[in-house]
């Protein structure tokens, strides 16, 4: 087994998104909060920080989840609180994720908005946000909003998800 690695990933709500990759085998942990990056993103935006094995999932299908599960092609009005982003732990990873990110844009066709940004500080959210589908998928924002998601994971990716 090889070391488990982690990478930040920013784009709509921060529920949505933890509930987007606790679904993906390969994944430990997924951790949900606010992160904040270098001037000028350095203002805190929502957020989860995952935590994934490379033997499982590669780095790639995470980032192709993460683009097709928010609006990476928009600069709608909102994107000071869900900055579209892939968060770096390792400056020494920018060139290769920033090759994978442009390899992925071929995918889309218009032109992504996700920025690539260096990982400074992470604060959780509360702790009754934590696991927010999980504790009750039967909510109507989890009706609404996360079980879209969840559908076109199962359906492009559905080898990658964990069994239940």
């Amino acid at each position: 087994m090889s070391q488990a690695m982690k990478i930040g990933f920013g784009g709509g709500c921060h529920w949505c998104t933890e509930a987007v990759f606790q679904t993906l085998r390969g994944v430990g942990e997924v951790e949900q909060g606010f992160i904040r990056s270098d001037e000028p993103y350095d203002e805190f935006s929502e957020a989860v920080i995952v935590t994934y094995d490379p033997d499982e999932i590669s780095l790639d299908i995470l980032m192709e989840v993460h683009l097709r599960t928010h609006a990476s092609t928009s600069r709608h009005k909102m994107r000071g609180k869900y900055r579209s982003a892939i968060y770096i732990f390792d400056e020494d990873d920018h060139a290769q994720i920033a090759d994978l990110l442009r390899a992925l844009q071929d995918g889309f066709d218009e032109k992504l908005v996700t920025q690539l940004l260096q990982f400074q500080e992470f604060k959780p959210s509360d702790e009754r946000f934590q696991n927010y589908f999980q504790k009750d998928p039967e909510k109507p924002f989890c009706r609404t909003y996360i079980d879209p998601k969840l559908k076109l994971i199962r359906e492009e990716f559905g080898s990658r998800m964990k069994d239940f």
